[in-house]
């Protein structure tokens, strides 16, 4: 940033002026981002590619059915055996169902088991587009009407899992919020040692996440952006970890210039003019790698990219902005007990961080080559990595009453009537189409055929998990039978179909996503370093850095947590957030190195740039690494997952990579980093003395 429109920004009077535009803009945003879980769309179609089959097969069952229909399953158990009575009572109980409020269509049922122990009733509802907000209540009413004196009941099926769901993010704004905000100020209290200081970077990533949530809502509401819980809740916790590490790099170098600067305006236009490209690069590489997500078939995925994009970008414009404004405001008390004062030393330049850089500077070829091969070795991990998809009853982290029903259907020998293979053709080929489904395992009877609009539809039941590989490879045999009827043009569609697509999608989202992500950032690195080595020697080390993340990750997934594998989306995910917050640390560091090479030489400079922000970017990685361990509050294992390889990918990039990996190369190689640059064939002696800072003396009559 230039350093006029720094001194712009945070001068006696537009300081004033900024945080009152701002607090008019939070004052018309905050009516808005409340309402944003109004706009949510937890829908099948809004996840699903539209090119999917069962997207399109979705289409053509409008005839037939409402796709907001949702079939829901009543289960009943006794183990010591089902009654005349208990019997007599579920045909009661049906009869009440068919009365409440949006049931849609016959209620079937009872259908008790051969064993006598369960029964099952199927009754479908239909909310609209409000099902997600109706289910948990209409599950609530289905318990209390079928209530079995001495055995079980279970709301089960699509509807049931819809109400756990549901269940699972009721809440979920509010809770991350606080969880969020919680560890974040503890971390802010002890990297500070200030009561007083931590709260401002809080008030401002609090500010930042309030407008982001009221521009999505505008968004969403009138221009079809995909918002749902996922990436909600992915934004509350993005926002307030990398809105926190922009102001602790900022406050960083802003302490700095005031032991420089007698006049703390002038000190915060130093500190914006020298911090602001590191933060706009870390923030566009973000923005950046978000915006990617965009190329995704996964409709959930791609909705993802615009809204996190947009927190980021709101986040920095709060950090350069209103950060720098409200700290010259408030004046250098605000560091109390700590305050920095014109002269007085620097703490940084005899810290861990320089003791650090000193023992890496004995032998730094060694040091980068054990620690690559420990990476290395880390990512053999990878192997025990199941990207599979998650069957139903693997995907919570605790027991749901939808989870324990299908299992309690698949012990007594029914099958889910709500999970049906559905198909759809031409009217004059029905009959072959039913004739191939019939007789394949595990996919019962189907029905005959029905026409309607001049498509054809025939169900049957699959038996299993509806998200288990046993459901896919019926699906699968299905599509193959049906797809061989010449003429049919039969598309078959179902929620094993749409869970299947959804991991097929997933599949070929990680392989056009990933590389995009890796060239885009790449081309940012350039931009900045003013260089070619450079930018490739980072994103290499923030590869091994994530691929050693995901081996310990996989480890610990299967050893220690016990979860049965990952989503399919789960890599990308993972990847994308990995390597555009992970090259952040990178970035703060590698600017910092490249500013002080120009004045010590390459060497000198390493040194100085691990020395001045390793406390920082020390705090700022514990600060994002905690963040995402909050999703794993969330009782599911995707973001659980998530949450945990983020973490840990953030602590080694900031710990290990960013401090001794990138550190040990640039003392090996020297200005050679800065290829094709004119730094890269400039002497470089490591023990040049540090260039005099020019300080004004006097009073702090502004302070």
């Amino acid at each position: 940033m230039d350093r006029q429109l720094a001194g712009r920004l945070t001068g006696r009077g537009t300081k004033w002026v900024v945080l009152v535009l701002w607090l008019l803009v939070v004052g018309v945003a905050s009516a808005f981002s409340q309402k944003l879980i109004d706009v949510q769309d937890n829908e099948a179609s809004s996840w699903l590619p539209a090119s999917a089959e069962s997207t399109r097969a979705l289409e053509k069952l409008a005839p037939f059915q409402d796709p907001n229909a949702i079939p829901t399953v009543v289960v009943y158990e006794r183990e010591e055996g089902l009654s005349e009575a208990d019997l007599a009572a579920a045909e009661a109980d049906a009869e009440e169902f068919a009365d409440l409020n949006g049931v849609e269509g016959e209620v079937l049922g009872p259908q008790p088991s051969e064993d006598g122990q369960a029964m099952q009733t199927l009754v479908t509802f239909n909310f609209g587009a409000n099902w997600w907000m109706e289910m948990p209540t209409v599950a609530d009413e289905l318990r209390d009407i079928a209530a079995l004196d001495g055995g079980n009941v279970y709301i089960s099926g699509a509807g049931g899992q819809a109400a756990d769901s549901s269940e699972v993010f009721e809440g979920i704004d509010g809770t991350l919020l606080f969880a969020t905000l919680g560890v974040v100020i503890i971390i802010l209290l002890l990297t500070y040692r200030s009561p007083t200081l931590w709260l401002l970077p809080i008030i401002c990533a609090g500010l930042a996440l309030t407008v982001s949530q009221g521009l999505i809502y505008f968004l969403a509401k009138y221009a079809d952006l995909t918002v749902n819980g996922q990436s909600q809740a992915i934004l509350t916790i993005l926002v307030i970890g990398a809105g926190t590490d922009y102001a602790l790099l900022l406050v960083a170098r802003y302490r700095e210039e005031l032991r420089r600067h007698d006049d703390r305006h002038e000190a915060m236009a130093f500190a914006l003019h020298r911090a602001a490209p590191a933060i706009l690069a870390s923030a566009a590489t973000v923005i950046v790698g978000m915006l990617c997500l965009t190329l995704a078939e996964m409709n959930s995925t791609a909705g993802l990219g615009p809204v996190a994009a947009i927190g980021v970008g709101v986040t920095l414009l709060v950090m350069v902005t209103l950060l720098p404004a409200l700290l010259v405001i408030v004046g250098r008390w605000i560091f109390w007990p700590r305050r920095p004062t014109l002269g007085s030393p620097e703490p940084t330049q005899t810290g861990v961080w320089a003791k650090v850089g000193q023992r890496i500077k004995v032998r730094p070829r060694r040091v980068w080559v054990v620690t690559t091969a420990l990476l290395a070795i880390a990512s053999l991990g990878l192997f025990r990595l199941d990207t599979a998809g998650l069957a139903t009853e693997d995907s919570y982290t605790k027991d749901y009453d939808s989870i324990t029903g299908q299992q309690v259907l698949a012990a007594h020998g029914l099958v889910d009537a709500s999970n049906t293979v559905q198909v759809v053709s031409d009217p004059g080929q029905a009959d072959a189409v039913r004739e191939a489904m019939t007789g394949i395992t595990g996919v019962g009877e189907p029905t005959e055929p029905v026409v309607q609009e001049g498509v054809a539809f025939v169900q049957a039941t699959v038996e299993g998990d509806v998200a288990s590989p046993a459901a896919f490879e019926r699906v699968e045999t299905v599509r193959d039978r049906v797809h061989a009827v010449d003429g049919a043009g039969a598309l078959v569609g179902g929620w094993s179909a749409i869970y299947l697509d959804t991991k097929e999608a997933s599949g070929r989202d990680n392989v056009v996503i990933i590389p995009t992500v890796l060239v885009m950032v790449f081309l940012i690195l350039v931009l900045l370093l003013r260089a070619l080595t450079a930018p490739l020697i980072l994103l290499a080390t923030v590869v091994l850095s994530f691929s050693a993340a995901l081996g310990i990750s996989a480890l610990l997934f299967e050893y220690v947590f016990g979860f049965a594998g990952s989503d399919p989306g789960f890599p990308l995910f993972a990847f994308v957030f990995l390597v555009a917050l992970g090259i952040d640390y990178n970035i703060f560091l590698m600017t910092r190195v490249r500013e002080e090479s120009i004045a010590r030489g390459t060497r000198a400079g390493a040194l100085v740039g691990l020395t001045t922000t390793g406390g920082v970017i020390t705090s700022a990685g514990l600060v994002l690494a905690a963040t995402f361990l909050v999703l794993g509050t969330i009782p599911l294992v995707f973001l659980a997952e998530l949450g945990i390889a983020v973490a840990l990918g953030i602590l080694l990039d900031t710990l290990i990579v960013r401090s001794v990996l990138v550190t040990a190369l640039n003392l090996d190689l020297g200005p050679v980093i800065w290829w094709p640059s004119k730094l890269a064939h400039e002497s470089d002696d490591e023990e040049l003395p540090p260039p005099a800072e020019p300080v004004r003396q006097g009073a702090l009559v502004d302070d």
